[in-house]
C-alpha cells in the first residue's frame, strides 16, 4: 500500500476546508471501505473536535505536536471509528515555526520537507491521508503541500473566496517551481451559500471560466445537517423502521458525489 496524500485549502477561512476534510474522510472509510487517517494541522483543531465527538471520544491526550518535536506520527494516532483515525492537533502547535527552525537552523528545505518526511511511513498504512490547514500562507501551508499528491480546493462562492483559491494556486505554483512540490489541483468545490444567488452564480460561473474542467459538477449547497455535525459530530442516524434519516442520508449523499468525482480526476490524471 502507498497511500495518496491530500491537502484541502483555500487561503480565505470559513469557506468549509474543515468540513469537506472530515466528511470525504468519513465517506471514504464508510462508503468505499478505505483505510483512511486526518492529520489536523491547524492549531485551533476544530477537524480534531468535530472528529472526536464523531468518535465519542471525551478526551484526546495525543498530538501533531509530540509526533513533530518526537519526530514520528505513528504514536499520535487516535481510532475515530472503523477505517478512520486522526492525528489530532493541539493549541502549542502554533508553535510549529520555532519548532521547525530549532531543529533546522538555517535549513529551510528541511523545515517546509518535514511532514513529507514524517507522513511517510504512514502512507504504507492508509488509502488516503486528509490533511487540515489554516488559511495561510504559513509553515503549516508550506509542509502540507510538499508532503502531499494532490490538492482540493474548497471555493465559496463569493467574491473574496475566489480570490483565495486563485492565491491558493498560484503559491502551489511557486512551490512546484521553487521548492520542487509534486502535487497537483485535484478539483475544485463549488460550496454555495445561497442556491440561485445572483452573486453565487456569478462567481461560480467565473471559476468555471478560469479553471474549466478542475470545477466539480457536484454542488454542496448550503444544508442544516452538516451544520449539526459540527456540534454533535458526524452521524448516520436511523428512523423506526432502520432506515438512515432523511436528511443525514442527504448529507451524506452529497460528500458521496463529491468524492466520487474527485476520484475520477485523479485516475485521469493518473493515466496522463
Amino acid at each position: 500500500m502507498s497511500g495518496k496524500v491530500y491537502v484541502v485549502g483555500n487561503f480565505k477561512g470559513g469557506v468549509g476546508k474543515t468540513k469537506t476534510v472530515t466528511m470525504l474522510a468519513y465517506e471514504a472509510a464508510r462508503h468505499l471501505n478505505q483505510r483512511t487517517l486526518v492529520i489536523d494541522m491547524d492549531p485551533q483543531g476544530n477537524a480534531t473536535r468535530v472528529l472526536a465527538k464523531t468518535g465519542n471520544l471525551d478526551a484526546i491526550n495525543k498530538s501533531i505536536t509530540d509526533g513533530f518535536q518526537n519526530e514520528s506520527l505513528e504514536t499520535e494516532i487516535v481510532s475515530i471509528m472503523n477505517n478512520l483515525d486522526l492525528i489530532p492537533a493541539n493549541t502549542s502547535f502554533r508553535n510549529l515555526p520555532k519548532l521547525l527552525f530549532k531543529k533546522f537552523p538555517d535549513d529551510e528545505i528541511s523545515q517546509i520537507s518535514y511532514l513529507q518526511k514524517l507522513i511517510q511511513p504512514l502512507k504504507e498504512k492508509y488509502d488516503r491521508i486528509y490533511i487540515d490547514v489554516p488559511p495561510t500562507i504559513s509553515d503549516y501551508s508550506d509542509n502540507a503541500m510538499i508532503a502531499a499528491d494532490y490538492c482540493i480546493i474548497v471555493l465559496q462562492t463569493q467574491e473574496l473566496s475566489l480570490d483565495g483559491a486563485q492565491t491558493y494556486i498560484a503559491y502551489m505554483q511557486f512551490l512546484a517551481e521553487n521548492y520542487d512540490a509534486q502535487l497537483q489541483v485535484l478539483g475544485i468545490i463549488p460550496m454555495m451559500l445561497r442556491q440561485g444567488g445572483r452573486v453565487d452564480s456569478k462567481v461560480l460561473e467565473q471559476a468555471k471560466e478560469m479553471y474549466g474542467g478542475n470545477v466539480l459538477n457536484t454542488i454542496v449547497n448550503y444544508q442544516e445537517r452538516l451544520k449539526v455535525y459540527d456540534v454533535e459530530g458526524i452521524h448516520m442516524n436511523t428512523n423506526i423502521n432502520g432506515k438512515v434519516e432523511m436528511w443525514d442520508a442527504k448529507a451524506h449523499q452529497l460528500f458521496v458525489e463529491v468524492l466520487t468525482e474527485l476520484d475520477e480526476h485523479e485516475k485521469y490524471l493518473d493515466q496522463m
